[in-house]
């Protein structure tokens, strides 16, 4: 699919080759997914996923010139940061995927915009990103946990995630459980 009509009308937008997905802040997404929906040449009715991505801040190495003109390489610090990735299909003319990233820069405490007043197959798979990953959609109409219980304070597929190490750190009834099972045990 061409993706140039995509990157001649919002400017702001990049094509990653590497990933195949043009890439926007969460200013533009709203904008970029109607004119994806509404452009002739796209119409791109359906959104079937939308996931989160988690990177740790880390290093790049790159070969440049220093100023004796001899090549050395450089350590780049690269910052941490999420995305927010959709992939839209268009049904009735049979073409997709289309892939877009959302690109939040703020790792600590992650804001997109959210896509659901758009399509609204957005909304679940938005509310599980927030879950699991804790980006804030701003906009959703119902962001709340939808897999986790509301007491859990933590985000399992952030990269820098610690499990608990008991199990009664999950409020299940595994005490009362136990406690049928042994009076079953001693019953027989």
């Amino acid at each position: 699919m061409d993706v140039q009509p995509v990157l001649d009308r919002f400017p702001s937008a990049e094509w990653d080759e590497s990933t195949g997905a043009v890439i926007v802040k969460p200013a533009d997404v709203t904008d970029v997914a109607k004119f994806l929906r509404d452009e002739p040449g796209f119409g791109l009715d359906f959104l079937s996923n939308v996931t989160g991505v988690d990177y740790l801040p880390s290093e790049k190495k790159e070969k440049r010139e220093n100023e004796e003109g001899k090549k050395e390489i450089v350590k780049i610090p690269v910052p941490g940061r999420m995305e927010v990735v959709y992939h839209f299909y268009s049904i009735s003319k049979k073409k997709g995927p289309f892939v877009l990233k959302q690109l939040l820069e703020d790792r600590e405490n992650p804001v997109a915009t959210s896509l659901t007043p758009i399509f609204v197959s957005a909304e679940l798979q938005e509310r599980e990103v927030f879950d699991l990953f804790g980006v804030d959609f701003i906009g959703h109409p119902d962001l709340r946990r939808i897999l986790m219980w509301e007491e859990f304070e933590d985000f399992p597929m952030r990269r820098d995630y610690v499990e608990p190490d008991d199990f009664e750190y999950e409020p299940t009834p595994h005490g009362e459980v136990l406690e049928k099972a042994r009076n079953h045990l001693e019953a027989s």
